[in-house]
């Protein structure tokens, strides 16, 4: 299950997406127009600005835009920045990597070898799925072209 602050960042970078380039977005017209806490989302852009994800401008003609096109992040790059690993078991994280504490044998592990499916076909998924496909009419994507 992702965190609420994912679906708000998520949220945010598809608004940001629907404007036209070069159109910067002020934080309290994202945060009514998404139902976002402002305080909230003032800290998600910070995060995602730190990442290379939105720019901000000050001024009268300021406010957040996209720093990178739609088309190049993913859902799967946004969920590690806020959230952390994807992944259902701790054994199978790419980025964290850990031992599960109560595993004899990682390699006969009949609970990990499921779960490595089904983290694949999540991150398959996710990592394949942009923020321009959100916004266009890209979705659904066939889960046979993710995995394949």
């Amino acid at each position: 299950m992702i965190s609420q602050k994912a679906k708000y960042a998520l949220r945010a970078l598809v608004a940001l997406a629907k404007q036209p380039p070069g159109k910067p977005v002020f934080i309290g017209d994202i945060a009514e127009a998404q139902a976002i806490p402002k305080k909230f989302l003032e800290q998600i852009l910070l995060e995602l600005k730190h990442h290379g994800l939105v720019v901000s401008r000050r001024g009268k003609a300021g406010g957040y835009g996209l720093l990178r096109p739609a088309d190049t992040i993913s859902f799967g790059e946004v969920l590690r920045i806020v959230d952390g690993p994807i992944a259902p078991l701790p054994c199978l994280s790419k980025i964290a990597y850990r031992r599960c504490e109560d595993c004899k044998e990682e390699a006969s592990c009949e609970i990990r070898r499921v779960f490595a499916q089904v983290a694949d076909v999540t991150r398959a998924v996710l990592d394949r799925t942009t923020i321009a496909d959100a916004v266009g009419a890209n979705l659904p994507i066939r889960l046979q072209e993710m995995v394949a």
